[in-house]
C-alpha cells in the first residue's frame, strides 16, 4: 500500500479531528488567547508560569490559568496523559522502557546522552501543545491503520512536525513553500531518544526558516531505515497538505540517527521500501562511528566530541576527507572536553553548530541534481 493511497486519507482526517478536538478544548478551558509581547515581557511571563514563548515575539498568554502550561517540574506522566495531546504524547518520550529515568521535564536521563537541556524539553512540550490548541496538526501517523493492526510496533511511530517560522529572527521569511528536513534520533537502534536529539533540533531548525520533523521510528536499523523512507515518501505524498517544497530536502540523526540519515540518504528511499523519489540534498552527522562511504553519498556536515567513547571523531573525520577525495562536500567540527551524545550543545563549546549545519545545507542544495543528472560539479 502506497503512501499516497494508504495515508493521505489519513492526514485529513487526522486534521480535521485535531482541530476540532483543539476548538473544543479551547472553548473548556476559556482563558488561552494568542497576544504580543516584548521578548523581554514572554521571558518574565514564563519565569513566573503564565505563559511561554512560541517564536520570535509571539507567545500564549494563559491569564489566570497559570497551570495549562509545563515547566521542568511537571511530571512527565501528566504530559503523556494530557488530553490536549492523546493519542502521540507518550511518543515524546522513548517508548521502549528501560532508557529513560527521571520523572519531572526537569530532570530526564537518557541512556548514552549527555548535556540534556530542561529549558528545551520544557519548550518543545509546551509548543506542540500551544500548536494543537491553535488548531494545527503537529503529529501525522506514518502507517495506516490496517498497517498498525497488522504489525503493532508500528503504533510507536510518527513524524512531529515543526513548521518554518517566518519572522524577524529566521533567515527565510518567504511565502513560498520551504523545504524541509527529518530528524532522527539515535538510541543504538533500541530506543529513541527524540525529546533531546531530535526534537530539539526539528524546533531550532524551524526557527530558521525551514520545516522540519522529527521521526519516532521502530527499535533495529533496519526497520528504522524503512520508517524514515516512509516517513519521505508520506512528506512527498501529502507536501501541498503539509505546506513543504519537496526540494532539496535534508537528513538529520546523531549517533544511530546518522546512520539512517547517511544509508537513506545514499541509496534513497525506494532502497528501503520507500517511493522511487530523489536522495536527500544533504546529510546532517553527529557522533557516529560509521567509516563506509562512496561516491552516490550527498554533501554531508558532520561534528563529534573528541571525549567520546562511542564514535571516534577521528574516524568520523576520516570518513569525510574520503568523501571530499571524491569530490563530495563536506564539513566536519570536533570540539574538545565534549562526550557523546551531547545534541545541540547548548552551553558548551559545540553551542550554535547547527546554523553552521544550516547554511551547510543551503550551500549545497544544487549538488545533488547534478549528481541525479550524471553530471559532477
Amino acid at each position: 500500500m502506497g503512501a499516497m493511497g494508504a495515508l493521505q486519507g489519513v492526514l485529513r482526517q487526522g486534521v480535521l479531528r485535531g482541530a476540532i478536538r483543539a476548538a473544543a478544548i479551547i472553548c473548556a478551558v476559556g482563558a488561552i488567547t494568542a497576544a504580543g509581547s516584548t521578548a523581554a515581557a514572554a521571558a518574565e511571563a514564563a519565569n513566573n508560569g503564565v505563559g511561554a514563548q512560541i517564536g520570535g515575539d509571539k507567545m500564549v498568554d494563559l491569564g489566570m490559568d497559570a497551570n495549562a502550561l509545563y515547566n521542568v517540574d511537571s511530571r512527565i506522566s501528566e504530559v503523556k496523559k494530557d488530553p490536549i495531546m492523546l493519542p502521540w504524547g507518550r511518543l515524546i518520550f522513548p517508548a521502549q522502557s528501560g532508557y529513560m529515568s527521571g520523572s519531572h521535564l526537569g530532570d530526564i536521563q537518557l541512556t548514552w546522552y549527555n548535556h540534556i537541556d530542561p529549558k528545551m524539553t520544557v519548550e518543545i512540550v509546551n509548543y506542540l501543545k500551544i500548536k494543537t490548541l491553535e488548531g494545527e496538526q503537529v503529529f501525522f501517523p506514518i502507517y495506516s491503520e490496517e498497517e498498525q493492526k497488522n504489525d503493532p510496533r508500528k503504533r510507536d511511530t510518527g513524524i512531529f512536525f515543526f513548521r518554518a517560522q517566518t519572522n524577524s529572527d529566521s533567515n527565510s521569511n518567504s511565502k513560498e513553500p520551504q523545504p524541509f528536513a527529518i530528524c532522527n534520533a539515535g538510541g543504538a537502534f533500541a530506543y529513541v531518544g527524540a525529546i533531546h536529539d531530535s526534537m530539539p533540533h526539528a524546533m531550532e531548525i524551524s526557527k530558521r526558516g525551514l520545516n522540519a520533523f522529527a521521526l519516532i521510528y521502530r527499535p533495529g536499523a533496519r526497520n528504522a531505515c524503512e520508517d524514515l523512507a516512509r516517513a519521505i515518501s508520506v512528506i512527498f505524498a501529502n507536501a501541498k497538505e503539509l505546506g513543504v517544497s519537496t526540494e532539496n530536502y535534508s537528513l538529520w540523526g546523531g549517533s544511530a540517527g546518522a546512520r539512517m540519515a547517511a544509508w537513506v540518504g545514499r541509496y534513497g528511499p525506494a532502497a528501503f521500501g520507500g517511493d522511487n523519489l530523489p536522495n536527500a540534498a544533504t546529510v546532517v552527522m553527529q557522533y557516529t562511528g560509521l567509516d563506509e562511504y562512496s561516491e552516490a553519498d550527498p554533501p554531508t556536515y558532520a561534528n563529534c566530541g573528541e571525549d567520546d567513547w562511542i564514535a571516534d571523531w577521528e574516524g568520523m573525520q576520516y570518513r569525510l576527507e574520503g568523501m571530499s577525495s571524491l569530490g563530495i562536500p563536506t564539513e566536519f567540527h570536533h570540539y574538545k572536553g565534549l562526550p557523546h551524545g551531547f545534541g545541540l550543545g547548548t552551553g558548551t563549546v559545540a553551542e550554535d553548530w547547527i546554523d553552521e549545519a544550516v547554511a551547510f545545507w543551503r550551500k549545497n542544495v544544487n549538488y545533488l541534481r547534478s549528481y541525479d543528472r550524471g553530471l559532477r560539479d
